[in-house]
């Protein structure tokens, strides 16, 4: 197809096409003489090609592109492409979403949806969208499976960052600073050094520090800043004519105060059975008497789990005023009142190297690489400050026991460890220790008025990956290519902790009730860890791939292509979660404890460790629950197209994608089915390429309609993740142009359409409210577990439901239900076993109970999160040019973004808000575009934009995560090219 789009300057502002390929094109197919010989070109077929011929939906951003865009990031990259979203996430990660397929999987054995690639060289764990964009030769974004190319787990698409090559011509250097609000300080620039005529070097390297963008009224800080570096080396080597060879290394930093979590929103319930409301999301603090650590230290959980003597050490009651009680959440998103201000360290290195080596007609090109990476963060978990401890009667309780002639030797290494200096003195609260024993073995963060309630989320990765493909370039009908890769990938050191003094409490007092009955034989003993941690020191992938495809070109306009990849996958976990126990408990009052005396220096330590077992099924006390699972799959694509004319193409194609399955963590109580599903989708596609009025038009037009079989969804169980699959059907439409109406002119668009829904009866349990809106079921919040479950009238019977759960609750001492407002029912405080235990006992004289985890709601139709129906956005800029070869550029961009939901329950509080960005800029240009100056704005509305949400567990309170945008940013920048 001739290519007549290079519209105007090479400066395209739109996510269709850019000049985008170092290279020149000397084919005089590819060239047009009115806009000069450089072309569109792309690799999204593992080949150099004219975008406009490749048939498949991909969008292409050029360094210029980049630039008159501002786009510096993959939150600025998602506002120009058609039906693409992306979002920060709650443990150090981040998703694409594209045409409704994101990462709705979370854990340490999910793989993404979308394929990321730093020049074809895939990155499974990478933290280059923390960065920004810099030196870059293009971004290329393909939409739809990708797997029979671009290997495993490309189900939604690749993102595939193309870094800029030396240029063996001549010495080259660019330079820009940038400064603005924020006192926000921006640095790059690049230099290219040819050695003789065919090795040359290039240098980039990138710069940001800015302060933070959220105010804390507490220590009047601001928070969510940026420091950070990157450099990139990258050396060429062209021998002869035929033997091309690249090798590239790169390094990044960060050490700030970046916040995972921009505002945490709740309608507070003021029962404590929920923590927040199921209805809406405001600017409340959950109830603390919904929390783990709220339950675990109550009067009310110590009189009936250990002992009524034991009532008085209750840092408070159930039923009284909770720890959030004068918490505030400012209603400004960027404005919080925190005790614990985050901290935010990453680190990646990626080294690589390619080969390519033409044989005649056909071409050898072998990639190989290795990258590591690591990330430690850590935020304040409730956003929020705990009223004070300061004389707790609690405390001054736990002060009498330590001073008991008779209970001193079991309570005072408790006073001595958590409130050394008296009840009014602070109280001591354990660090995130990777040893397990906290404060009780000397690893404490400090002391401190109330409670600090923070977690942390850290891990190392590293990973080897390889890939070979052969392709021919025959002058005949038939081409093909065929290839194979390989990946292995550590993750190790893989951690979640969560931190809060009333569990260090509960690890005390539980651990000094044992020690005082005796069974110690008089030694003095806490329950470790005394704060919940989810760890992952290892896991492994090892994955290979075999692929090729045909290409038959049938006549001088009709050409097919069929292509074939098999899919293999390895993986093991070893996994443990810990929390007061040893994982075979089913509640925090009992089971297989580990009791390790003050002291200690690691868990292992512990009096009774030899028989702990985390592993309930596997005979025999295992120290980490290990998990092997492997999987296959052939894949594939169909795909032909016809040119009606040199500028107009038609396809249609069909294609199969495959992403793995994968292991479900253990959890701290309780179990879950062990592995979930790998996902399937049968995609089938439709599109048309144009370039109209000799490139006055180019308009691109796709439809398609995907099959999804074994969508990973997650839900938090027990405070952990765990994954089931779900089937969903999708169907969308896509628009993008570049229109260019007059010479100086140049106008960019795209619009997208989107529906996603469920496709099969699936019955889940929606926790933010388990009785699914059904009166006749009372909803339970566990005093030993701090999780909810449901009691259920089998008669429909609201009294009988209530009835039984008063009764039940009247013989150990807790309260009957009471509403729960903004639901349709009441709740209570109570033990879901014991509950069961008499469902099955007394039940029949109710007419009938049942006691579950909750009352399951069918999800079939809903809209799956992340996916919003319609997405547009619209570009223009005007070149006014001097008569001393100075020029003038002004631009405007403006993208809108519909409804969508946060999560696979379509409820109103999971509804994230349409919105639009608009941002603006004004460049001047020097002569031969050696010099220019840029005043820019992001967000010239200053929009709250929402990208994402996260409800976390029921133990947690039910809060809700949000994420967004960057504020507005305005400033200047000076750049000089030599």
């Amino acid at each position: 197809m001739r290519v007549r789009a290079s519209l105007l300057a090479g400066i395209c502002a739109s996510a269709i096409s850019f000049p985008a390929f170092a290279q020149e094109a000397t084919d005089d197919d590819l060239t047009d003489p009115q806009f000069g010989n450089t072309v569109i070109i792309v690799t999204a077929q593992r080949q150099a090609q004219s975008l406009q011929e490749v048939p498949i939906a991909v969008s292409a951003f050029d360094a210029e592109a980049l630039e008159a865009q501002q786009i510096e990031n993959s939150s600025d990259l998602q506002l120009s492409l058609p039906n693409i979203t992306f979002t920060k996430t709650n443990f150090t990660s981040s998703s694409f979403t594209i045409r409704g397929i994101g990462d709705l999987c979370v854990g340490v054995s999910c793989d993404s949806a979308t394929g990321i690639h730093v020049n074809e060289m895939p990155l499974l764990a990478s933290r280059l969208f923390e960065t920004e964009f810099f030196d870059l030769e293009r971004i290329e974004v393909l939409r739809g499976p990708q797997g029979t190319l671009f290997g495993r787990n490309a189900t939604s698409g690749v993102v595939n960052v193309v870094t800029a090559k030396p240029d063996l011509t001549g010495f080259g250097a660019e330079a820009e600073f940038e400064y603005g609000n924020y006192n926000s300080i921006k640095a790059k620039g690049m230099v290219n050094v040819p050695i003789g005529e065919t090795l040359g070097l290039r240098v980039a390297g990138y710069y940001l520090n800015r302060d933070g963008f959220v105010d804390n009224l507490v220590t009047g800080n601001d928070i969510d800043d940026r420091d950070l570096f990157a450099v990139r080396g990258t050396v060429l080597w062209e021998p002869t004519a035929d033997t091309r060879v690249t090798l590239m290394a790169y390094y990044f930093e960060e050490d700030d105060t970046r916040s995972r979590i921009q505002k945490q929103l709740c309608n507070r319930d003021p029962t404590g059975v929920l923590g927040c409301l199921p209805d809406r999301l405001d600017n409340g603090v959950t109830n603390a008497n919904s929390t783990l650590a709220g339950v675990l230290g109550s009067n009310e959980f110590l009189a009936i789990a250990v002992s009524p003597a034991f009532a008085p050490l209750g840092l408070g009651s159930l039923y009284g005023p909770d720890a959030f009680t004068n918490a505030q959440n400012p209603l400004d998103l960027r404005t919080v009142a925190i005790d614990y201000e985050p901290t935010y360290f990453a680190r990646e290195e990626i080294y690589m190297a390619n080969i390519e080596q033409n044989f005649g007609d056909m071409t050898l090109s072998l990639t190989g690489g290795y990258s590591k990476n690591r990330v430690d963060s850590t935020s304040d978990y409730n956003l929020s400050v705990q009223d004070s401890l300061a004389n707790n009667p609690g405390l001054l309780a736990l002060q009498a026991f330590a001073a008991d002639p008779a209970l001193g030797f079991a309570f005072a290494p408790v006073a001595n460890a958590l409130i050394p200096n008296g009840p009014a003195g602070g109280v001591c609260q354990s660090a995130t220790d990777p040893n397990g024993v906290g404060v009780f073995g000397g690893n404490a963060i400090g002391c401190f008025e109330s409670s600090l309630n923070f977690d942390r989320s850290e891990q190392d990765q590293e990973q080897w990956s390889v890939e070979a493909h052969l392709d021919s370039d025959f002058d005949g009908a038939f081409n093909f290519l065929i290839g194979a890769s390989y990946i292995d990938s550590k993750l190790t050191n893989n951690s979640y902790y969560v931190n809060s003094f009333g569990l260090d409490y509960a690890s005390g007092i539980l651990g000094a009730a044992v020690t005082a009955s005796g069974a110690t034989g008089g030694v003095p003993v806490f329950r470790p860890t005394p704060f919940f941690r989810s760890n992952s020191p290892l896991l492994e992938l090892k994955s290979y791939g075999i692929f090729g495809e045909l290409y038959f070109q049938a006549t001088d306009r009709l050409k097919i292509t069929a292509g074939l990849r098999y899919n293999n996958d390895e993986k093991f976990l070893r996994a443990r979660t810990t929390l007061l126990s040893d994982g075979n408990s089913s509640e925090f009052s009992g089971g297989d404890a580990i009791l390790a005396p003050y002291g200690a220096t690691r868990i292992e330590d512990a009096l009774n460790y030899a028989s702990a077992d985390f592993d309930q099924a596997t005979p025999g006390a295992q120290e980490f629950q290990e998990r092997e699972v492997s999987f296959d799959r052939f894949t594939g694509r169909f795909v032909v197209d016809y040119e009606l004319t040199p500028d107009n193409l038609l396809y249609a194609s069909y294609s199969r994608g495959y992403k793995s399955g994968g292991i479900n963590p253990p959890l701290s109580v309780g179990s879950v089915q062990e592995f979930f599903e790998p996902e399937d989708v049968d995609a089938f596609e439709i599109g048309s390429k144009n370039v109209f009025g000799n490139g006055e038009l180019v308009l691109n037009l796709t439809a398609f309609y995907y099959k999804y079989n074994g969508l990973q969804l997650s839900r938090i169980i027990s405070r952990t993740s765990v994954n089931d699959n779900i089937n969903a059907d999708i169907w969308g439409l896509e628009a993008e142009a570049i229109i260019s109406p007059a010479p100086n002119w140049l106008i960019n668009f795209n619009a997208s359409y989107l529906n996603t829904e469920v496709s099969e009866s699936k019955l889940l349990i929606n926790p933010r409210d388990v009785s699914a809106g059904r009166s006749d079921t009372v909803i339970i919040k566990d005093i030993t577990l701090g999780s909810n479950c449901a009691v259920t009238s089998d008669a429909g019977s609201a009294a009988a439901a209530n009835g039984f759960v008063a009764a039940i609750n009247g013989g150990i001492g807790l309260q009957a239900p009471t509403p729960v407002p903004a639901t349709n029912t009441t709740g209570a405080f109570s033990i879901c076993q014991v509950l069961f235990d008499q469902a099955a006992a007394v039940g029949a004289a109710f007419g009938g109970i049942t006691v579950s985890s909750g009352v399951p709601v069918d999800i079939k139709g809903s809209q799956l999160p992340q996916a919003p129906q319609y997405k547009f956005s619209v570009g223009a800029q005007y070149t006014h040019e001097f008569g001393d070869g100075m020029s003038l550029v002004p631009r405007v961009d403006v993208s809108y973004q519909g409804e969508s939901f946060g999560s696979i329950f379509n409820d109103n509080i999971n509804r994230i808000q349409p919105y639009e960005i608009v941002n603006a800029q004004i460049q001047l240009n020097g002569r031969d575009e050696r010099w220019y100056v840029r005043g820019f704005v992001q967000n010239l509305f200053d929009s709250d934009a929402v990208t994402g949400l996260y409800v976390t567990d029921q133990s947690s309170g039910l809060f809700t995560n949000i994420f967004t945008l960057d504020p507005r940013r305005y400033g200047i920048a000076i750049g000089a090219k030599f």
